[in-house]
């Protein structure tokens, strides 16, 4: 079984001080710096847009893991190909044509990603599924960080993960919101691969050590 990936997410970084906390990513146990751009539409927030990646980009030396929250994300893939994005993932409530975002993704070189909210179900996804490299499964409602984890995610990452075996596809299936060491091992004993913690890392007294704890507790 391969490692749970951590992905620290970036919008609880110190944005005065984001190059500092980008390196204390590069230099922990994490896997993947994940990026949540926000367009004020698509959910009640505003968060950084491209120039501020490029900067992300140029001291990160992890895979860049990007997270559109944004409508009509269609626009933008390959500006975040440009960017550098590794993995790059759109909500499924934001495309109306998703194989096609999927393709487009894939065609730009970058791991194709469907978000949904919590709200959104599973069995959506069964005709796409085989074409995802990665689900992210929202935890909270999408647009803030620091909220509280929603319980039924559970059962939604259990009812994911028959899918992607039952149709024999290679999906990772990754949890966005509300990731502590309380429930992290839950969440991968019920078949997450990839963990994104905001808060829990950012607002630690010691970002390398809690990470590192996320990834015991997991791995």
């Amino acid at each position: 079984m391969t490692k749970t990936k951590i992905a620290p997410s970036l919008l609880a970084a110190d944005f005065g001080n984001l190059q500092r906390d980008v390196e204390m990513v590069n230099q922990s146990e994490a896997d993947w710096h994940h990026i949540d751009i926000m367009d004020g539409v698509f959910v009640p927030n505003i968060s950084y847009g491209m120039p501020v990646l490029k900067n992300i980009q140029k001291h990160a030396t992890k895979p860049l893991d990007v997270h559109l929250m944004i409508v009509d994300p269609d626009r933008y893939i390959k500006t975040f190909a440009e960017l550098g994005a590794s993995v790059l993932s759109v909500h499924y409530e934001a495309c109306n044509h998703l194989h096609r975002s999927l393709q487009a993704i894939k065609a730009e070189g970058m791991k194709a990603g469907v978000a949904i909210n919590p709200h959104t179900s599973i069995s959506l996804l069964e005709d796409t599924i085989k074409d995802i490299d990665v689900v992210c499964l929202m935890s909270v409602n999408p647009g803030f960080g620091g909220q509280s984890f929603i319980e039924n995610t559970y059962e939604k990452v259990r009812y994911l993960k028959e899918l992607i075996d039952n149709k024999r596809a290679k999906t990772l299936i990754e949890i966005d919101g509300g990731v502590t060491s309380k429930n992290a091992k839950a969440l991968v004993d019920a078949g997450a691969d990839i963990l994104v913690a905001g808060s829990f890392v950012f607002k630690s007294d010691n970002p390398i050590e809690t990470i590192q704890e996320l990834k015991n507790i997991t791995g």
